[in-house]
C-alpha cells in the first residue's frame, strides 16, 4: 500500500488538473457509468456540528474503487481517501489528506460549472470564510479574469483573516470583507455559498438578474443557504445528483423542482438553451465519482 501525504498531494494535483478531473467525473456519473451509492452521515456531536460524510465510487472497467471519509471534528476538520484494487480488494493508495482532495475537487466543479457556462465575470462573491471560501476564491481565479473579490462571514475575525489569505493568494486582485450577504449579492453577479447553515443566508430579492448562484454548503438533510424562491426562479437549475440534491442539496427544500434539475454532468455532455438574463442555479453536494476521479488523478501523477 502506498501511503500519500498531503505534501505530495499538493504537488501532485494542480487546480487546472482537479477542474479538468471533475468535468470528466460529472459526465461519466450522468451516463450511468460509476456506481456511486448514497453518502453516509454520522453525527458525532450535534450541538457542536460535529460529523462525518462517507463516499464511494466506482467506474464500470475501472482499476480501483475509492472510500472516502472527510469530517468536521471537535478540534478540528479532516478526512482521507483509499483507493482500492477492483481486481485484488487491495489497498492500492492511503491518500493522509486530511480532506483537502475533497475541498479541492468542491471547488473544482464549481469553477469548472462556471466556465462551462461561459462566464467571464471579474467580480466573484463568497459567502462563507472557512478553507472552502479560499479555495472557491483560488480555482476561479483560474478560470476567470477576476478583478475583485468580495466575501462575508457571521464571524467579521474570520472574515477579515480570510479575506488576508485570499490577497496573498491572488496578489493581482482586490478582495473586501462586506457586512451581509446582501450586500455581496449586490457587487457581484458570480456567486459561491460554503457554509454549514441551516437556514437561508441569501434572499430571492437579494439576487439580480444574470446572477449565478453555486451553493456547496448544503450536503446533509437539513442544511440550506438559499432562498427555496431562487431555485424557483432560476432560468436554469443545475445539480450534481438528482438522488442526492433532493435528500440532502438546496433541492430538498424546493422539491417542486424536481422535474426541470438538471445534472451538471449532462450539462457539460450536451449543453442547452436557457435565460441568460435570469438567475442560474448549481446545487452541489459532492459526488463519490468526483472523490474517485480526483485521486486517480493524483496516484497517476506521482506515478509518472
Amino acid at each position: 500500500m502506498k501511503t500519500i501525504g498531503i505534501e505530495e498531494i499538493r504537488r501532485a494535483v494542480s487546480p487546472s488538473a482537479a477542474i479538468d478531473a471533475m468535468r470528466e467525473a460529472v459526465i461519466a456519473y450522468s451516463r450511468g457509468e460509476c456506481e456511486t451509492p448514497m453518502p453516509m452521515h454520522l453525527y458525532l456531536a450535534r450541538d457542536h456540528g460535529d460529523e462525518v460524510h462517507m463516499k464511494s465510487s466506482f467506474r464500470n472497467g475501472g482499476r480501483h474503487f475509492a472510500l472516502k471519509m472527510a469530517g468536521t471534528f471537535a478540534t478540528r476538520a479532516y478526512g482521507m481517501v483509499m483507493l482500492v484494487s477492483a481486481e485484488t480488494g487491495e489497498t492500492a493508495a492511503y491518500f493522509d489528506d486530511g480532506g483537502y482532495l475533497t475541498d479541492l475537487r468542491t471547488a473544482a466543479v464549481s469553477a469548472m460549472t462556471a466556465r462551462e457556462l461561459g462566464r467571464k465575470d471579474q467580480v466573484l462573491g463568497i459567502l462563507g470564510t472557512g478553507i472552502q471560501a479560499r479555495l472557491q476564491a483560488e480555482l476561479h481565479a483560474g478560470v476567470l479574469p477576476l478583478s475583485e473579490i468580495h466575501v462575508w462571514g457571521r464571524n467579521p475575525d474570520r472574515a477579515a483573516a480570510c479575506v488576508r489569505e485570499i490577497s496573498v493568494r491572488l496578489p493581482g486582485v482586490r478582495v473586501t470583507a462586506l457586512a451581509t450577504s446582501a450586500e455581496v449579492a449586490a457587487k457581484a453577479r458570480l456567486l459561491v455559498t460554503a457554509t454549514a447553515s441551516r437556514a437561508p443566508i441569501l434572499r430571492a430579492e437579494d439576487v439580480a438578474a444574470g446572477t449565478h448562484i453555486s451553493a456547496v454548503g448544503a450536503d446533509s438533510p437539513g442544511k440550506q443557504e438559499l432562498d427555496p424562491e431562487i431555485l424557483r426562479r432560476a432560468s436554469l437549475l443545475l445539480i450534481d445528483s438528482l438522488a442526492q440534491c433532493e435528500k440532502l442539496g438546496e433541492l430538498q427544500h424546493a422539491l417542486t423542482e424536481q422535474a426541470r434539475a438538471v445534472e451538471i454532468g449532462a450539462f457539460c455532455a450536451s449543453p442547452r438553451d436557457y435565460d441568460r438574463g435570469g438567475v442560474t442555479v448549481a446545487d452541489f453536494t459532492g459526488l463519490g465519482a468526483e472523490d474517485l476521479f480526483i485521486a486517480e488523478a493524483c496516484l497517476a501523477s506521482l506515478s509518472r
